[in-house]
């Protein structure tokens, strides 16, 4: 029988899985930690938590980067909580297309998980898209486990995955069905595209985007790690853009040049220029 990890080994997992992906585990959080690293020791023929951490002491690159991606990868549905999805096609979405100089528009899903949030928002732009000629559009997902990043490039989802939160027209409209499995389109993954990428470090090469959606993942960071997430949004983020959080989060102070809005359960920043 399995015993509970350590202090000493709960606090040698924090500190690696802060390092890599900027996740502050705190004490109180052994539970997780234990219910996720398990079914990894089980399966890498570890009988006891202080084994297999010791192999990750040790330097086993295959088992961290395992580690990091279940203790880094969260709970997705189709059109999460709704009411964001909907303040984006009929607020957000018709104003950035308004002001805009190029007629390009970028969505980004940050902390996109197996692609569900960036395909419903890809959905979203295909019913957009024809009532409003000369416009183009596209969705960048990024995620800091790379098992999601493959997952979600794939395109493709379970019985179970469809039914949670996936709206009977959007499957009958945008996906196929390949054995047991449903598949997007081709327009839908076309227009969505995935990629590895830390919240916490400066989006290099990332593009101005016209709406940010940066949702249910700052619970996960310490308010300093929180500050500079939304300094790097705000970074690719052009004048006028929205940034999109998770009703339950709390952000830090935004400053003046952050405009918030309540819509109907979604919380909204627009940027309003300048810097943070």
């Amino acid at each position: 029988m399995n015993t509970p990890i350590t202090s000493t080994d709960f606090s040698f997992v924090a500190d690696l899985v802060r390092q890599r992906s900027a996740i502050d585990l705190q004490p109180g959080k052994e539970y997780l930690v234990e219910s996720r690293l398990v079914p990894l020791m089980r399966v890498h023929g570890e009988n006891e938590l202080g084994g297999f951490v010791g192999r990750l002491r040790r330097g086993d690159q295959k088992l961290i980067d395992l580690v990091i991606d279940a203790l880094t990868t969260n709970e997705t549905l189709w059109f999460r909580d709704t009411a964001p999805f909907d303040v984006f096609s009929k607020q957000l979405l018709p104003d950035v297309a308004r002001t805009s100089s190029t007629k390009r528009l970028t969505i980004w899903s940050a902390a996109c998980s197996s692609g569900q949030e960036g395909y419903s928002l890809a959905m979203l732009l295909l019913d957009w898209l024809p009532k409003n000629p000369g416009y183009e559009a596209k969705v960048i997902g990024t995620d800091i486990s790379r098992r999601m990043i493959e997952r979600a490039s794939a395109g493709k989802y379970s019985q179970l995955e469809i039914n949670r939160g996936l709206r009977v027209p959007y499957l009958v409209k945008y996906f196929d069905q390949v054995g047991r499995d449903w598949v997007l389109k081709k327009e839908v993954r076309d227009l969505a595209s995935f990629k590895w990428g830390n919240l916490a470090q400066a989006p290099v090469g990332h593009p101005q985007c016209d709406v940010i959606f940066l949702r249910n993942v700052l619970i996960y960071f310490d308010p300093p790690t929180k500050k500079k997430v939304i300094e790097n949004c705000r970074s690719v983020l052009r004048p006028g853009g929205y940034l999109v959080l998770g009703g339950a989060e709390t952000a830090p102070s935004l400053g003046p040049n952050w405009k918030r809005f309540d819509v109907d359960r979604a919380v909204v920043f627009q940027h309003l220029g300048g810097g943070s």
